[in-house]
């Protein structure tokens, strides 16, 4: 009976470490392949270097997949501590995911601001500069609140692991603190990781290697197998009285 329940599980952990991994992979990957088209002059290189926008976009739309994978696979797991707060995690990764295709959107609209700026031939560029600007402000936008839903979504994940000891406590204890190392970071206004690396930028290191030790340890270790605490639980006086 142990064994039918310890294979499956052993594979799921297997599946989720390797989409952290993924998920790290796509953004990292596709940031550095989007970005340099985003960051230089999005008016004069979107569309003529719109092949290298698009497959940058669609390298980070693997993140979207993966978080979403990650939040269902665990589901089955974290709604034995709570129903609630696990669907409330699921959701939650649902709504980042769905925020972030959002900010991937705003920055695929920039090929077509290019395109007419180019077309026009005008040096009058005052109405394309305010339709990249807006873009570029939907894109943040999007990706700001994506990270909230990260953060709260993070903070309900590691609550739920710490609880159920699915992984040794002090990587769930360090997933919280790195969480509000990660929520200074975003009062500050700290750069992404991805587009500017400074002093500031250091805070966001702290969740970055939790969730790759947390993805090296799942594929590596597993799930930590549930404790028989039944020879724990104290008999009842009802059931002393009949074993006497």
């Amino acid at each position: 009976m142990h064994a039918n329940i310890e294979k499956p599980t052993k594979k799921t952990a297997r599946i989720v470490g390797t989409l952290f991994l993924i998920s790290y992979a796509g953004v990292f990957i596709g940031s550095e392949i989007s970005g340099s088209v985003i960051d230089s002059d999005p008016l004069l290189n979107a569309y003529p270097d719109r092949g290298q926008l698009n497959v940058g976009v669609l390298v980070e739309m693997i993140n979207e997949v993966a978080i979403v994978g990650i939040a269902v696979l665990l589901y089955p797991l974290l709604r034995k501590v709570s129903e609630g707060v696990a669907l409330f995690y699921v959701g939650l990764r649902v709504l980042e995911a769905g925020f972030l295709m959002m900010a991937k959107v705003s920055s695929l609209s920039l090929v077509d601001v290019s395109e007419d700026f180019l077309a026009a031939g005008t040096t009058d560029t005052s109405t394309y500069e305010a339709a990249s600007s807006l873009a570029i402000a939907q894109r943040d936008a999007a990706f700001y609140i994506g990270a909230i839903a990260f953060i709260v979504g993070g903070i309900a994940l590691y609550y739920l692991l710490l609880r159920s000891e699915l992984v040794p406590r002090f990587i769930s204890i360090w997933g919280l603190l790195a969480i509000g190392s990660l929520i200074v970071a975003n009062a500050l206004g700290t750069p992404d990781v991805t587009e500017e690396f400074g002093p500031a930028v250091l805070l966001y290191l702290p969740i970055i290697l939790n969730e790759l030790f947390l993805a090296g340890w799942l594929l590596v270790k597993g799930f930590t197998p549930p404790e028989d605490k039944t020879k724990f639980i104290k008999p009842t006086q009802r059931e002393l009285t009949y074993v006497s």
